[in-house]
């Protein structure tokens, strides 16, 4: 009897199901824990409580990045001599370093090149690999699905789950495929991509949903632009997002410190071969987005799906259908401070953040580079750039695009999350415009007050420059 066809995401889930009854939750194997110094404490302190040690630390990595400062270097002679103003994080970075010394975890420590955002320098270092099970204290783990990885955020008592057991119960989530027909036009990145999708399908499509992304458009992204996408599934919903690995993963997977090799690799490639969508499998929803007319986008809400054409305008909320969007848009626009029918273009910025999960890779600040050589941030604007991790940084200087940065006016910090979350006195003061690479332009999630617009890398270097939103497209 021939095999039931299966998606992606099946294949994954049923190949590391431990124990599955009906009507009760799976207890699903992880492959790979990633941790940050901000979720884990409390874990590692009930562990400790009860006698327990670490199931499998040979397959957990921790890195330190919400509560580092990105604050230079400069005089200080490396990070960790650094202050961090704020106790509460002083203290989660000390309290990591304890805990990964006392349980025996591979920790990238401040002063090491290596460590960054961990959904930056996982992958980096090829701890990120196809068919795996990843989790993370952080919801957005669904980055290293870019690798065809089953990769989902997790609580603090999940966190102390995975420690003990190596294991999770989980309930199954249902499958989606976003399918996305065309080609990405010109001045248009994954970033653009992402906001169009959510834009186009809404901020709760996902919900209940493990995503593969599919489709011409997808197959041509580069892993970097992949991890982009992926990143952004949370942010329509889902539960995770994925993209099946293929020849651009392998490449860029080969020779990474932590990826397989010799004969090692060749057996993963066999398998990871195999890691695709069967023909005639059946997802539980399916979308299908076409992108050949899309242009760059320009998030106007408090919500990644409140957005609109660079060419667009402020929309009034009286044109949404339902009384709820409407009331929810009424609200952004108080918060935001526009008003309907105001043109995208005309919006002046006070600060810019070119950084995040998102948006933090060597590629991204190529494009960076391109747009802002030669020229100079507006004098009414604040522009920063926060690499994604030290190995970052370091290819950037060999490249001398820090050079072309600060020549231009940007200030060229040190890797970490840094404004994405609004910590080390890295946030926005209340009123103040920011365009914006990260992932969320919730209310105060770049500081209190703080208003927020997502663009791509490219939209916000220009932003920077002209001190307004521009089409990128005039630009190149």
């Amino acid at each position: 009897m021939a095999a039931r066809p299966r998606t992606l995401f099946e294949k994954i889930w049923e190949a590391h199901i431990i124990k599955e009854e009906p009507g009760q939750g799976t207890v699903l194997y992880i492959d790979r824990h990633l941790l940050n110094e901000g979720t884990s404490p409390q874990a590692f302190t009930s562990l400790k409580s009860v006698g327990r040690r670490l199931r499998r630390p040979d397959a957990t990595f921790a890195m330190i990045d919400h509560s580092v400062p990105s604050t230079p270097v400069g005089s200080y002679g490396k990070r960790s001599k650094v202050p961090i103003l704020n106790s509460g994080n002083a203290a989660q970075v000390t309290t990591m370093e304890h805990n990964a010394a006392d349980f025996g975890i591979h920790l990238f420590d401040i002063d090491d090149p290596r460590n960054g955002i961990v959904h930056v320098a996982a992958p980096e270092q090829g701890i990120t690999l196809p068919g795996m099970t990843i989790v993370c204290g952080d919801s957005h783990t669904s980055t290293h699905g870019a690798f065809g990885a089953l990769a989902f955020g997790i609580g603090t008592s999940e966190v102390e789950h995975v420690f003990a057991s190596q294991c999770l119960v989980q309930s199954r989530p249902k499958t989606m495929e976003i399918r996305v027909e065309g080609t990405l036009p010109r001045g248009c990145y994954a970033k653009d991509l992402a906001l169009f999708i959510i834009g186009q399908i809404g901020a709760a499509a996902g919900t209940g949903h493990c995503v593969e992304f599919t489709g011409p458009a997808i197959q041509a992204l580069s892993m970097e632009g992949r991890m982009t996408l992926c990143n952004m599934s949370i942010e329509c919903g889902a539960r995770a997002g994925m993209v099946a690995p293929d020849e651009t993963t392998f490449a860029y997977l080969q020779g990474r410190p932590l990826a397989p090799r010799d004969e090692a690799w060749e057996q993963g490639l066999a398998f990871w071969r195999a890691l695709r969508t069967d023909e005639g499998a059946v997802y539980d929803k399916v979308a299908v987005v076409n992108v050949d007319d899309m242009e760059p986008q320009v998030t106007w809400g408090t919500s990644p799906a409140m957005v609109t054409s660079v060419q667009g305008v402020v929309p009034d909320p009286a044109s949404f259908s339902e009384p709820a969007r409407q009331a929810g848009a009424r609200r952004a626009l108080e918060y935001m401070g526009l008003q309907p029918g105001t043109r995208m273009q005309d919006i002046t910025l006070d600060r810019i953040f070119i950084g995040s999960c998102t948006n933090s890779r060597i590629e991204d600040l190529r494009v960076v580079a391109s747009v802002v050589r030669g020229k100079h941030v507006h004098p009414d604007v604040q522009a920063w750039i926060v690499p994604g991790s030290g190995l970052v940084k370091l290819q950037a200087e060999k490249e001398g695009l820090d050079q072309i940065f600060k020549a231009a006016g940007f200030d060229w910090r040190e890797p970490g999350c840094s404004m994405c979350v609004g910590m080390n006195g890295d946030y926005l003061a209340p009123g103040e415009r920011c365009a914006s690479t990260t992932n969320r332009n919730f209310e105060g999630r770049q500081g209190k007050g703080g208003r927020t617009h997502l663009v791509s890398p490219a939209m916000a270097a220009a932003a920077a420059i002209a001190g307004h939103f521009v089409d990128i497209r005039v630009w190149q």
